[in-house]
């Protein structure tokens, strides 16, 4: 069962590389690797409505019918939202024991591209929402599962559903034990950019698909500030808007009445000038150099639909110098109930650092602090840009070949992410030089992705009887 704690493990310093691998083929004797395979529901298994139910509780309610409109669009839109829902049944699988800093929702649309500080374009996970340490088979069990059912959704048979899942789960592992044999420094400074990208991926990919991911690449290069700024705003008397479009973007000048929105808009003013003391003072200086122009609510992605997320709109030099920032409500991880309470009594520090410590690199603009909100109530929020850079994978649009590729590399980043945080020798000594796990993760995804198939329907049925509400709105 789940290995409860709220530190990652790392190695003793004094234990020697022997010591540690020991370690992990020890680890084997209270979880074989075999035993990853299974995945049957309890039967006092939570109603997974209920887990979602308790999660909106806590959100804006005018926008929490969007959330399950967007989740019940598909299985894997739903996946997306799900993270709650697997963390609680993987509470009750197998694990070494062997913790490392988890991504917490490590599905395959949270891998992407994005942009350095440097200016370089990197492959990278995105999303930190979850993060806390546990157990690093949960992160890979996340993945696999979310490669079973977007090759559900493109209509793939048995064997190349194994095969993809197979590929990914074995780069991974073949990629642990590469970093159990390097340095502490090689590790950390170990990454993946444009470069490394097409090298990686060049045997899996036809033509086709190598100039797919050119273009994809190029694509991600425009998406930034000045297009972010370009699309989103608007001139009126002369001075650059947020441009309305609600529900999903909403101005604060068509939010509040003139009272409330001047004290939100000191509450964010104040929230800027504090949160820059959680960034190196370099970047700090740079943060200084802006002023605040707008600001507006903003819906995101699927499962975090209903948190507090506002945009901000500042200019620098002039005009036709911005700077988007998102500043995201943090709530408590998913994982939090069982694995334990984050170190981190501010939840946007816990994704923070979560962030800091599982990215080769990290926003620019990446920080913390707490915010006031329309209700009175103080909330953690953590701020980093909107878009630079961004590239997000299609896998509906990927033939078995292409999604095998990305699956790899995202097996081959998560290793990365993982031997930072954890004892990667005592990993790479646990998973071992077979297929032993490889094809246990094979059944345990495909399993998986019938239960999240059960509970898709479970939520359809509940938003046409009434039970949920739903909007319908345009997909994100």
């Amino acid at each position: 069962m789940s290995y409860v704690s709220t530190t990652a493990m790392r190695a003793v310093p004094d234990s020697t590389p022997e010591e540690r691998a020991a370690q992990g083929r020890q680890a084997r004797r209270h979880a074989p690797r075999s035993q990853h395979a299974a995945y049957r529901p309890p039967p006092d298994r939570p109603d997974p409505l209920t887990i979602l139910e308790a999660q909106s509780s806590a959100r804006v309610a005018e926008l929490v019918p969007i959330r399950y409109s967007r989740m019940s669009e598909s299985p894997f839109r739903f996946y997306r939202g799900a993270a709650a829902i697997m963390a609680s049944d993987l509470a009750g699988t197998p694990d070494s024991g062997i913790t490392v800093q988890l991504c917490g929702d490590a599905h395959l649309l949270n891998f992407r591209l994005l942009a350095s500080p440097e200016r370089r374009l990197m492959f990278d996970i995105n999303d930190f929402d979850e993060t806390l340490p546990g157990p690093w088979e949960w992160d890979v069990k996340r993945l696999a599962a979310s490669l079973v059912i977007a090759a559900r959704a493109n209509g793939f048979d048995d064997s190349e559903r194994a095969r993809i899942v197979g590929s990914g789960v074995r780069a991974y592992r073949e990629a642990m034990r590469g970093f159990a044999g390097m340095g502490n420094l090689d590790v950390w400074y170990a990454r993946i950019d444009a470069e490394g990208l097409q090298d990686l991926t060049s045997s899996q990919l036809n033509e086709r698909g190598r100039q797919k991911l050119a273009g994809a690449m190029a694509k991600a290069r425009t998406r930034d500030t000045l297009q972010a700024f370009g699309k989103l705003t608007e001139l009126v008397g002369g001075q650059p808007r947020i441009k309305a479009d609600p529900p999903l973007l909403v101005p604060i000048a068509d939010l509040l009445p003139d009272v409330e929105r001047s004290t939100v808009e000191e509450h964010l003013r104040r929230l800027l000038a504090r949160y820059g003391q959680t960034m190196s003072s370099d970047r700090r200086a740079l943060l200084e150099d802006y002023r605040l122009a707008d600001t507006a609510r903003k819906v995101v992605g699927v499962g975090s639909v209903g948190t507090r997320c506002w945009i901000l709109l500042l200019l620098g030099r002039d005009g036709r110098d911005p700077l988007f920032l998102q500043a995201k409500e943090a709530d408590v991880s998913v994982l939090a109930e069982h694995v334990g309470a984050s170190r981190y009594r501010n939840q946007g520090e816990r994704v923070v650092a979560g962030q800091r410590l599982m990215q080769a690199t990290s926003d620019t603009f990446l920080g913390w602090e707490k915010l006031e909100g329309m209700d009175g109530k103080q909330r953690d929020f953590y701020i980093r840009q909107l878009r630079d850079w961004k590239g997000i994978a299609m896998p509906e649009t990927m033939p078995p070949g292409q999604l095998t590729a990305f699956g790899e590399v995202c097996g081959i980043t998560l290793a990365r992410a993982h031997a930072r945080s954890g004892d990667r020798i005592a990993i790479a000594s646990y998973l071992g030089r077979g297929e032993t796990f490889d094809r246990a993760l094979v059944s345990f995804a495909e399993a998986y992705a019938d239960q999240n198939e059960r509970d898709y329907q479970a939520l359809v049925e509940a938003v046409r009887s009434g039970r949920l509400p739903a909007r319908e709105l345009s997909a994100a």
